[in-house]
């Protein structure tokens, strides 16, 4: 069984127990012919797939009352009844589970994002950020001022939120930011494993 989950950017696959990850123009050149379960945030996409895709994202049930709510994060979200699930890609997405309802949740810009924001504020800003930069101590150039400036408030604002709390990671930097959490778990797979259990749950009912 291939699961395949559709963003903006890239197209990530999972088939027993692998993952690899496509960009959108990789994508749209790949033809597959065996059947694909998918859910996708890219409606433009969505539109152009073969009748062998299948699109589960009708197959959640998934209890919130937030409006809006993109199905990336509720398969990240499906297999956690108490915790704290961040997806950190493009956006770091940030959603609280308690006894199997979500909360609510909120969405940061991602790592990179930042980078484009400090660029179009002067040229002399247009640095890369660095992950690794000394987050202890104030920096003293302009180039660790950026990445200080960038990475610190974003670990402040999802300490304050997840506290002690067992806290989900997931997404491109997921690995990174767990290392800053006691109570971390770094699974890349998190949104597969939510697709997998959807996709079981519909199985029962017929």
């Amino acid at each position: 069984m291939i699961l395949c989950d559709i963003g903006n950017s890239n197209v990530d696959f999972y088939h027993d127990g692998k993952l690899w990850s496509q960009s959108i123009t990789e994508f749209k050149k790949a033809r597959l012919k065996e059947s694909v379960y998918f859910i996708s945030v890219n409606d433009t996409v969505t539109s152009q797939l073969d009748k062998n895709y299948i699109n589960i994202e009708e197959w959640f049930n998934f209890d919130t009352i937030y409006q809006g709510m993109g199905i990336d994060r509720i398969a990240a979200c499906y297999t956690v009844n108490d915790g704290i699930i961040i997806d950190a890609g493009s956006a770091i997405t940030v959603d609280v589970m308690s006894g199997g309802l979500h909360m609510g949740g909120y969405i940061l810009p991602g790592i990179n994002s930042f980078q484009v924001c400090y660029a179009n504020i002067s040229s002399k800003l247009d640095k890369t950020i660095n992950p690794n930069v000394l987050l202890d101590a104030l920096p003293q150039k302009t180039e660790d001022a950026i990445s200080y400036g960038a990475i610190k408030p974003m670990i402040m604002i999802l300490q304050d939120t997840c506290k002690e709390k067992t806290v989900y990671f997931t997404g491109g930097d997921g690995k990174y930011f767990s290392k800053f959490f006691k109570k971390s778990v770094y699974d890349r797979s998190l949104i597969f494993r939510g697709m997998l259990k959807a996709i079981e749950n519909k199985n029962k009912r017929l």
